[in-house]
């Protein structure tokens, strides 16, 4: 497979199908977010992230190539792929599984902790981004089915508690938010 066609050098790139839109099209965005996100998994599992934690997101950039193919395809092509509600479920129970081994948040916490946690929040707030820029495509009056909708929310407050579990597990303590703190020299 060669990889550079040309065919974007005047920045236009090709959808699913064969259909060109321009390159800063907002479905475009959309799939760029996803890839971002998808990224970022990867830099999250480069690192020194529990094995518990690396499973799920390595399963996870799986998911997130199909999201990507979902988001490529016109509505009247058939994608070739899915993305199966049960995936939702599977977060789900992942997180009350993690829940259930941390304390119960009282207030507001600092994205950060150790390295790992630090990059699970980072990859956190790129999904929560992917999700606005998807949303924003189904405004515009493309369809997406509510199974990506509903699995990238899901995502990120699973990105959220994992980032807890492996500062718990790192014994990183969690900085509360101070919303009266000043900077000190």
């Amino acid at each position: 497979m060669k990889i550079y066609t040309k065919t974007g050098d005047y920045g236009e790139t090709g959808l699913v199908g064969g259909a060109r839109v321009s390159k800063s099209h907002a479905c475009m965005d959309a799939i760029g977010n996803v890839d971002e996100l998808n990224a970022m998994l990867g830099v999250v599992l480069a690192g020194a992230v529990p094995d518990r934690i690396a499973n799920i997101c390595q399963a996870v950039q799986h998911h997130l190539f199909n999201i990507g193919a979902l988001l490529a395809t016109p509505a009247n092509l058939d994608s070739k792929v899915e993305l199966d509600s049960s995936l939702i479920a599977d977060l789900e129970k992942q997180i009350d599984s993690l829940q259930q081994e941390l304390e119960p948040l009282r207030q507001f916490i600092l994205p950060g902790g150790c390295e790992s946690a630090a990059q699970l929040h980072l990859a956190r707030t790129i999904t929560r981004r992917a999700e606005r820029s998807i949303i924003r495509i189904c405004d515009q009056g493309t369809v997406i089915s509510d199974t990506v909708l509903a699995y990238m929310n899901r995502l990120s407050d699973f990105l959220f508690v994992a980032a807890r579990w492996v500062n718990r597990e790192s014994c990183t303590t969690e900085q509360p938010w101070n919303p009266n703190s000043e900077t000190s020299e």
